[in-house]
């Protein structure tokens, strides 16, 4: 290779990687929704009873993920709406509803494992009892309400991303250290890097270990993220068609939210049925469209393996090295976890596990309440303030957390907080049914190219749409297949945990 090839192809590579950089945050906030303390329990009974032969579970659940993930910035990207708001605009009132309370269920359940995580954390570092733990996490809806404008400018989403990042960053970091700190015997990263793969046959013929796979996908998979995917795509889509012409600021004001009433709507609340005010929302150009997809799918997929695998798979490992054939430890609740690794390890182990909880808690506890407020700004028509809905909501999540924590103490938050997760498992398939159907038609996926506008043309409103060049996103084969085939995996697990609570299993 010559010098000036060289120097082209090294040049080329910076302008890829400054590009790609633009594009670094969607992904770390979605990958927080897949490694939350909920995720905590069930990682580690799987370890603690099977070692690392469930680790491919956990690398399973996360192809699962980047396939629905992937649909769900499809659809952000070229709609210019999120899963809510597409929701609303074209399905009819009576699906919409059960649609709406799913996702609010989602939410709570959510935050189940989130406000306790973080609240036994504060119970743990700093001795605060778990029902003011709870109180002060609430305090994760002002960051919101501070930091996170869904229609807010690229600076300031920028400085969302980047504070959410660093809580991310901190609970990568004790994992780390916690790594370090397992003794692992002599061969244990082959049985490692086995566990990526499954070679055991036994395991499937295991009850319980079918049994925590359903509860390790339901516990990675979070509903609520397919929400937030597909609203954490936009502000970059904005930016691009701001700065190259394609639409203007005033235009982008007129027509990005629909918290006006519309003179047919006398309710406070309401499902829109016609959508009139989002079909005359902002829609991405296809400029933008090319220019964001591919590397907003390159950053999901890098942030999801790289952080979700690394924190959920290293949660596992350190249980399969530590407390693999212990007594109780299948069993164990969040503040048991901590005091067996101080004991079986050191001190200093248990508290890197409280910090884990504390960071990752609260990260997801704040991206919970942003997709909170994704949710229910996508489904109603809210005609109050936005740190009302925002304050209503969280408040709503958290109330049901307060209710078990007061009524049955410490054993009834760990058997709630793993029923949640079932929760969550069986809400999946539902909510995630609209995100298949509306990528795979052509009709919802179809984008017109356009010129920047001038005084005959607009983006947002165009009536000569039969002059210009047409572009389709809809699945293709393989997204069609893999979607309809990872729904199918997900639905048959859901019907097999019903078989095993028909049969005596307990959560």
């Amino acid at each position: 290779m010559s010098v000036a090839s060289r120097n082209d192809y090294l040049s080329q590579t910076w302008r890829v990687l400054c590009k790609y950089y633009k594009f670094i945050g969607p992904g770390i906030l979605v990958s927080v929704s897949y490694m939350d303390p909920g995720n905590y329990s069930t990682s580690v009974s799987s370890g603690a009873m099977y070692e690392y032969k469930l680790l491919f579970v956990i690398f399973m659940s996360n192809i699962f993920a980047v396939i629905l993930q992937c649909l769900c910035i499809k659809l952000g990207t070229v709609t210019g709406l999120d899963l809510a708001e597409m929701c609303r605009l074209n399905l009819p009132y009576y699906i919409n509803l059960p649609l709406y309370i799913c996702a609010e269920l989602a939410i709570i359940a959510t935050d189940l494992a989130e406000v306790v995580g973080t609240a036994i954390a504060l119970e743990i570092l700093f001795g605060i009892p778990l029902v003011y733990g709870v109180l002060v996490t609430i305090l994760d809806v002002l960051v919101v309400l501070c930091a996170y404008d869904k229609e807010g400018s690229m600076k300031q989403t920028r400085i969302f991303e980047t504070m959410v990042s660093v809580l991310v960053l901190g609970t990568c970091m004790c994992f780390i250290l916690e790594l370090f700190e397992c003794d692992f015997p002599p061969g244990s990263l082959l049985l490692i890097a086995k566990g990526f793969l499954p070679l055991n046959k036994q395991v499937f013929k295991e009850k319980d270990a079918i049994f925590l796979s359903c509860g390790i996908i339901g516990a990675t998979v979070m509903p609520h993220s397919l929400y937030l995917g597909s609203a954490l795509v936009q502000p970059r889509l904005k930016e691009f068609d701001l700065n190259h012409g394609f639409v203007n600021q005033d235009q982008l004001l007129d027509h990005s939210s629909d918290d006006e009433v519309l003179p047919e709507t006398t309710n406070k609340l309401s499902f829109i049925s016609d959508g009139s005010a989002l079909s005359r929302k902002y829609k991405p150009s296809y400029q933008a469209i090319k220019y964001c997809l591919s590397y907003s799918y390159i950053e999901l997929i890098i942030s999801l393996f790289v952080l979700a695998v690394f924190v959920n798979s290293s949660i596992l490992i350190v249980a399969g090295c530590t407390l693999f054939n212990k007594p109780d430890a299948e069993d164990a609740d969040l503040l048991s976890i901590y005091e067996m690794l101080s004991h079986y390890i050191s001190p200093f182990a248990g508290l890197l596990f409280a910090m884990s909880m504390l960071f990752s808690g609260q990260s997801a506890g704040i991206v919970c309440t942003m997709a909170g407020q994704i949710i229910s700004e996508g489904f109603i028509n809210w005609s109050f303030q936005p740190w009302i809905r925002r304050l209503f909501t969280r408040t709503l999540a958290i109330i049901p957390v307060l209710v078990v924590i007061m009524a049955l103490g410490r054993e009834g938050v760990s058997k709630v907080m793993n029923s949640s997760q079932v929760i969550l498992s069986f809400i999946l398939p539902i909510v995630s049914a609209p995100l298949i159907y509306f990528t795979c038609q052509k009709n919802f996926m179809t984008v017109y190219d356009t010129s920047p506008i001038n005084e005959n043309t607009s983006l947002l409103q165009n009536d000569n749409t039969n002059s210009l060049t047409k572009y389709t996103f809809e699945n293709g084969s393989f997204f069609r297949i893999s979607a309809i085939l990872t729904w199918s995996i997900i639905s048959f697990l859901n019907i097999y945990l019903l078989y095993a609570f028909a049969n005596g299993a307990s959560i």
